[in-house]
């Protein structure tokens, strides 16, 4: 029986069958099978064996450069890549369509361009069409150049010969090689070309920054062995309807991944949010029940953020329980402690939170917040706009406590916070001569609705 031409590769690991699964062998994933042609080529047999012996280092023979990284003129981007892009460095950045990828790396060309060469490589748009965007960007720099390609072999032999100091490549799912049969975008164009483009950086000591299309899960399109391969992957977070964007790192190999940068979009393209807090703050609601702040740590940055809540009401059979920056089943686990040790039963009220801003509330120490959201909400008593809360609550109704707490304090107390409610075995770490604002230690939920009431 003659060997079929196609094989089926699964675009979450890469395992491969000659036929088509519903759910891979290897990882588990469902419909993740697509159809390639099989490669000609074999692999062959070792010759005999390579001594690599006079190639090893010690360690403490290798030198470092102290301009090891190029500042983007960014200073929310130099955050989340560590302190800038470093030499050599491969770095993958994903989002949603309209999300910015295109826009801020058009802007970090204008200011990275005045000491450093760029060449900018798109598969996607014309050179007429970037040279309309850079014109709406204001980005005029002189050693910006434009090149317009889908050739990975051609651009990384360009890239050989024309040496440039920062090679952007717009996207990776443009790029193919053409000894490869598939068409580009698929699981195996996308691995050889960010193989291609990844010897070329480290051979060069070229940064290069890939674009890359995401799919309808939110995760980046092509094989997550291409994640693996870079050194870098960062995401662009937040609705495209929206002005806020959030750059967050999902891996960084010279960095931390906890820090995350925000920004704003306007007109003239992204602007720096140098204080996340006093953005997500605005525009609050006076004397109106059902909102808390809440501070939240996003690497070494405190973060203050807003939790609005609404019980209401149901007219359904079994109650509404709806989230959006907030993790469902965190909110079910609150409401559960708030009928069990508190007594409030919401079974007949539908409840609705939000997270103001776009913002994602994934720490526990915002489960303190939330609570008294609620419970402002049922009781229908507004908050203090001077109060802030922080605190992870427990299944036995404690309230247990959160890690930089001192960082937490400072940052309400910075943003004309008053009075702070946090758990009371954080207070033992905590000089209150040190604050002028007044901190007020809980144990129970109970406790903590009792300075409301």
């Amino acid at each position: 029986m003659a060997k079929s031409k196609y094989i089926y590769v699964c675009n979450q690991c890469g395992y491969e069958s000659s036929k088509w699964n519903g759910k891979c062998p290897s990882c588990g994933s469902w419909n993740s099978f697509e159809e390639e042609l099989r490669g000609d080529a074999k692999a062959s047999p070792l010759s005999g064996s390579v001594d690599l012996s006079d190639k090893i280092i010690e360690l403490s023979d290798i030198g470092t450069d102290s301009d090891i990284r190029y500042d983007t003129g960014i200073g929310e981007l130099n955050r989340v890549l560590g302190g800038g892009l470093v030499k050599g460095s491969i770095v993958l950045l994903g989002g949603e369509p309209g999300i910015g990828k295109s826009t801020i790396l058009l802007q970090i060309c204008q200011f990275m361009g005045e000491e450093h060469s760029i060449l900018y490589v798109s598969g996607e748009e014309s050179a007429r069409q970037i040279k309309l965007r850079a014109e709406r960007l204001s980005v005029d720099s002189q050693n910006l150049y434009i090149l317009t390609a889908n050739d990975a072999e051609a651009v990384c032999d360009t890239i050989n010969n024309s040496n440039p100091d920062i090679v952007i490549i717009d996207s990776i799912q443009t790029m193919s090689i053409p000894q490869i049969s598939s068409s580009p975008g698929s699981l195996t164009q996308v691995r050889e070309c960010t193989n291609l483009f990844m010897r070329t950086a480290k051979s060069r000591e070229i940064p290069i920054i890939i674009v890359g299309h995401v799919n309808k899960d939110g995760a980046i399109a092509g094989p997550k062995v291409m994640e693996h391969i870079v050194d870098a992957v960062l995401y662009f977070e937040g609705e495209r309807h929206m002005s806020y964007r959030i750059l967050r790192a999902v891996k960084n190999r010279f960095g931390s991944t906890n820090e995350i940068g925000v920004f704003e979009m306007i007109d003239s393209g992204l602007k720096e949010v140098e204080n996340p807090s006093q953005m997500l703050l605005s525009g609050r609601p006076h004397d109106v029940s059902g909102t808390c702040v809440s501070c939240i740590m996003e690497g070494s940055r405190p973060i203050l953020a807003e939790v609005q809540a609404l019980a209401s009401k149901t007219s359904y059979s079994a109650p509404r329980r709806m989230t959006t920056g907030f993790d469902f089943n965190r909110l079910t686990i609150i409401i559960a402690v708030m009928e069990k040790r508190i007594g409030i039963f919401m079974n007949t009220l539908d409840i609705y939170l939000n997270v103001v801003g776009g913002f994602r509330l994934d720490e526990p120490a915002g489960d303190l917040s939330v609570a008294l959201a609620i419970y402002s909400s049922i009781i229908d008593r507004p908050i203090s706009e001077k109060l802030i809360a922080f605190g992870e609550i427990g299944l036995g109704g404690e309230i247990r406590s959160v890690s930089h707490i001192i960082q937490r304090i400072h940052e309400a107390e910075r943003m004309g916070f008053e009075n702070c409610i946090v758990p009371r075995q954080s207070l033992s770490g905590i000089n209150q001569k040190d604050f002028k604002i007044n901190i007020i230690g809980v144990n129970t939920l109970k406790q903590a609705f009792s300075v409301i009431e």
